[in-house]
């Protein structure tokens, strides 16, 4: 830990606690004690900290704020609509982090943003509570779950875990090395090198149960080379060999799709007659399908016929089952 990294700590444990005693700060920073007084000497004459040692409640702790020099932490310089901004962005972080991944470690952060908001923090207090980020169809992962995934990723060691398969209805054991994290369409999934099918693979969190680290050597997989693989999308647009569908979509609808971004390689076009053409590459049907059912009446499938079989037959089992 260097030194930058351990005047945040000590504000932070200040901040968190009130007061913090000198053994305390001692076992956290796991250095000496000629370092912490050197380090608390430096945010007091360096960094202006408001920080004194209270007898009476045996630790450091913030004096009363009192008129004199800014006190400030270094790195941090960021203007007022600055800080509102990364306030916004991680008010929608807390929302999405149904794993509660990444919401622990930024907190402090948070607590550093709205401090040096100043006068500005009514400001930084209504941005959290007018934010809101609703995800639709969510797929919560367990707490736990995610904690071991994260660990294993970031500190590169293989992964033992249950993978519920749910094509085929199925439990079984999975070994993998974690290449990354990606979250699509309010889910969670791993890309990783599965041992057992020698592959890369892409495990849904939300399926994966009883995860422990694995003490053997992970295999490390490019991240382009995961590109590659599994495609620039993800879902239905994953995988190398893709097929491109067309879509005509009526003038009304094209009010709405004409915004939308299905994938970064897409193809558009405004038809004559006030209808718009959507081109798409594709590696799966069924969820492609569904996007396309959930247009109704304005979206004509143009090509393949293959595709347009599919969602033909999807329309006619479900005008079936409603007789």
């Amino acid at each position: 830990m260097n030194q930058t990294e351990r005047l945040y700590r000590i504000d932070q444990l200040i901040h968190q606690r009130s007061v913090v005693p000198f053994d305390d700060l001692l076992t956290d920073l796991e250095i000496s004690r000629a370092t912490l007084e050197r380090d608390i000497a430096y945010m007091r004459d360096r960094l202006n900290a408001p920080i004194v040692f209270d007898r009476d409640r045996g630790g450091y702790c913030f004096a009363p704020s009192q008129f004199g020099p800014q006190y400030g932490l270094p790195g941090l310089w960021f203007s007022d609509r600055e800080i509102l901004a990364l306030l916004t962005m991680q008010r929608m972080l807390v929302d999405l982090d149904t794993g509660g991944l990444l919401g622990p470690h930024i907190q402090p952060l948070v607590a550093r943003l709205k401090a040096l908001m100043g006068t500005a923090s009514d400001s930084a207090d209504e941005i959290m509570k007018r934010v809101r980020v609703l995800p639709a169809h969510n797929r919560p992962v367990a707490p736990n779950c995610f904690e071991v995934v994260g660990h294993a990723l970031v500190s590169r060691r293989r992964l033992e875990f249950t993978y519920f398969t749910r094509s085929r209805n199925a439990r079984g054991p999975r070994e993998v090395s974690p290449q990354r994290l990606v979250h699509y369409r309010n889910a969670w999934y791993l890309d990783a090198w599965c041992h057992r099918s020698d592959a890369l693979k892409v495990f849904a969190l939300d399926a994966v149960g009883d995860a422990r680290l694995v003490e053997r050597r992970v295999r490390d997989v490019s991240l382009a080379e995961v590109d590659r693989e599994l495609g620039s999308g993800y879902g239905i647009y994953r995988g190398r060999r893709l097929a491109w569908a067309t879509l005509h979509f009526s003038a009304d609808a094209a009010r709405w799709v004409r915004a939308e971004i299905w994938h970064p390689q897409q193809r558009t076009r405004e038809l004559d007659d006030g209808r718009f053409e959507l081109c798409v590459p594709y590696g799966a049907t069924p969820e492609l399908e569904m996007d396309i059912l959930r247009h109704g009446e304005h979206v004509e499938v143009v090509a393949p016929e293959s595709l347009r079989r599919s969602v033909a037959e999807r329309l006619a089992r479900a005008s079936a089952t409603y007789r």
